[in-house]
């Protein structure tokens, strides 16, 4: 079945299929509570419902959340929709799983909050807007042996995210890495982040990394 996917909803691309390969690895006992955090289409969670996961999803627009819902019901799937800001509307749970495809790509005009279909991809002046509160946040919301999966771009700098996870007391480390085109939007930045020393100065591709953090038993 394909996925419905209304204008504004991020659509499954090369980084979704990075992330659920990396979920396809992961030991899930049937039960096990996992959120999706910024679902989008409900794609991650509905991989993670088909495995026998207790599937939260959540994503502050309007439009992803009604589209995650009718994914959902029409693949038979029991998953939680929530509308809200990252871990907003899970305050107080814990997670088995936590899967994270934040909006990474740096923006030129970062100090302005992202709007419309741009909160999809724009990630402030670093790419680490939203990359940053997963890493201080996703720690508090895991249960001993937890797991966060988290993909995003290397030019929005990886090892700064396995360090922060270490700081909080995890074990985490890049698990996967994959190269891919240039889609539109790095397409249209690559100069600028040439310049910033984001990109080299031959680089024509993108690589694409899967951070993942474990909290010690």
């Amino acid at each position: 079945m394909n996925p419905l996917i209304p204008p504004g909803v991020y659509a499954p691309q090369e980084d979704t299929s990075l992330l659920a390969a990396a979920l396809s690895e992961e030991p899930l006992p049937r039960g096990a509570e996992v959120l999706d955090v910024g679902t989008g289409s409900g794609a991650l969670a509905l991989e993670a419902a088909r495995r026998g996961g207790r599937v939260t999803a959540v994503d502050v627009s309007w439009r992803a959340v009604c589209a995650a819902w009718v994914n959902a019901r029409l693949s038979r799937l029991p998953v939680r929709i929530r509308r809200g800001d990252l871990f907003g509307p899970v305050r107080g749970q814990r997670f088995d799983l936590i899967l994270a495809n934040p909006p990474y790509v740096p923006a030129p005009d970062g100090s302005v909050a992202p709007r419309g279909r741009a909160r999809n991809w724009d990630g402030g002046r670093d790419g680490r807007l939203v990359v940053n509160r997963i890493c201080r946040e996703a720690p508090r919301l895991l249960r001993p042996g937890g797991v966060l999966l988290m993909v995003h771009s290397a030019v929005s700098d990886p090892d700064r995210s396995v360090a922060q996870l270490r700081e909080a007391g995890l074990k985490a480390a890049v698990t996967r890495r994959s190269r891919i085109a240039f889609g539109p939007v790095l397409s249209a930045r690559a100069e600028w982040l040439r310049r910033r020393g984001l990109l080299g100065p031959a680089e024509e591709k993108e690589e694409l990394v899967v951070v993942r953090a474990e909290l010690p038993d």
